[in-house]
């Protein structure tokens, strides 16, 4: 693409010259366009899936029929995770979402990150759990040179009833099938 000439007048042997208020008529145009691109990803029906790779389907029967309790996990982290196959939460958060122990949950944890289904990173006291994505991804798939995580940040009851002591704000309540999961903090 040529450079663009913006000056107070517009050079007729120039192509490529306008004026300020056409490059400001034209750049309005351009932000509405990128605007009504955005609104159509934002709507698009296929905004709310991720996508499975058949390849491992026998990977993930396999955790399914051994230990369903680390499938469970795998199946709440696809739910909550980004586009970046990423969310952080406690393991406090999966007990009480999921109704199981610290043990439970550890050793599921433990099974998922050993079969290479995720990969578990430290955030603060939080973990930051990031599903492979050569199992399922939830964008193109060019979301991963990059280790950057905009990841949802669940944090549970339990966590919410002590950050509310702190002052800390409401947030956003997610359920599991009819059952509540977190409740807002007054």
């Amino acid at each position: 693409m040529s450079d663009i000439l913006v000056s107070a007048t517009r050079d007729i042997l120039n192509p490529n010259s306008m004026t300020f208020e056409e490059r400001e008529k034209d750049l309005e145009e351009q932000a509405k366009q990128e605007e009504q691109a955005r609104k159509r990803a934002k709507n698009s029906p296929f905004s709310n899936f991720y996508q499975f790779n058949r390849a491992q389907t026998k990977n993930v029967i396999l955790l399914a029929s051994r230990y369903p309790k680390a499938q469970t996990i795998l199946l709440f982290l696809l739910d909550q995770m980004d586009e970046y196959n990423a969310v952080v939460c406690s393991y406090k958060v999966l007990q009480e979402a999921l109704g199981m122990s610290q043990a439970t949950v550890a050793r599921a944890i433990k099974v998922l990150k050993d079969t290479n289904f995720i990969a578990v990173f430290k955030c603060g006291t939080a973990n930051l759990y990031s599903v492979n994505k050569t199992l399922a991804w939830s964008s193109w798939g060019t979301n991963y040179k990059y280790a950057k995580f905009d990841a949802k940040i669940l944090i549970s009851e339990t966590e919410q009833i002590e950050l509310a002591k702190t002052g800390v704000i409401k947030h956003k309540e997610i359920t599991l099938s009819a059952a509540k999961v977190n409740t807002p903090v007054e």
